[in-house]
């Protein structure tokens, strides 16, 4: 991947989470996207002292799988270093909402395979688990077309 597409994808990256910050401050205001590489979750929404992990995976669209990262310098990240109560991946289709507990299940009672990469922007290795996207979304709670907020945490 060229500089260019690693900088489109994370300014990508960053307008999906600010959509999802913007659509959870229209119900609770006082919820916040946390800036910078804080590697536990994203946002937090003080209202419900609740954690969120906001993921992109338009690549899932084309590929068929989520991708799910563990590990990456040789210390946990992603799955294996969240605090978050819930995650929200978007594919570019769909907002996937789920627990990580539950993605720990899907891998763990599927036996999935970690496989090891260097993915696209990235100069060092990492550990990732792909999940068949129909898979997943048999773990999900809440899977959306549209993104509502009401839907996930209270009409």
């Amino acid at each position: 991947m060229t500089s260019e597409a690693f900088v489109r994808d994370l300014q990508r990256g960053k307008e999906i989470e600010g959509n999802i910050v913007n659509a959870l401050k229209a119900r609770f205001p006082a919820a916040t996207l946390i800036d910078g590489k804080f590697k536990e979750y994203d946002a937090f929404i003080p209202e419900l002292s609740r954690k969120l992990e906001i993921k992109m995976d338009e690549v899932s669209l084309r590929t068929g799988r989520i991708l799910i990262e563990l590990e990456m310098f040789g210390k946990p990240s992603g799955l294996l270093s969240t605090t978050a109560d819930d995650w929200v991946i978007y594919t570019g289709k769909q907002y996937l909402w789920i627990k990580p507990i539950k993605i720990f299940e899907c891998i763990l009672l599927n036996n999935l395979k970690t496989e090891t990469i260097v993915g696209n922007g990235d100069s060092n290795p990492k550990t990732v688990c792909f999940i068949q996207n129909d898979l997943f979304k048999k773990y999900c709670h809440t899977v959306q077309e549209v993104l509502r907020i009401g839907e996930v945490y209270g009409n």
